[in-house]
């Protein structure tokens, strides 16, 4: 896992878990990129297992919509059904 983005790291607890959602969206999308480390590409996952991740790297409990935003940007993708989720995109975002 990479070091938190300066630009964005006001918005992380001394945890490392995103406590509020940036207002603006070019701090969103670098908090969205930090968060799709916390999954592996090649590696799928169950949307139970893609919330209990989730839950454990923010805490301002709305894991839909990082999961929402993560699929939008293409860090995740998932079965029509959401049975199953596997990591896409992969940027470099320092």
């Amino acid at each position: 896992m990479r070091e938190i983005p300066r630009e964005i790291k006001n918005f992380f607890d001394e945890e490392g878990r995103l406590k509020i959602w940036p207002g603006k969206r070019k701090k969103q999308l670098l908090a969205l990129a930090y968060i799709a480390e916390y999954f592996h590409k090649g590696r799928e996952y169950t949307e139970k297992e893609i919330n209990e991740l989730l839950e454990k790297v923010h805490a301002f409990n709305d894991s839909a919509l990082l999961r929402r935003e993560l699929f939008e940007l293409g860090y995740l993708n998932r079965e029509k059904d959401g049975s199953s989720y596997w990591r896409e995109r992969v940027d470099d975002y320092n």
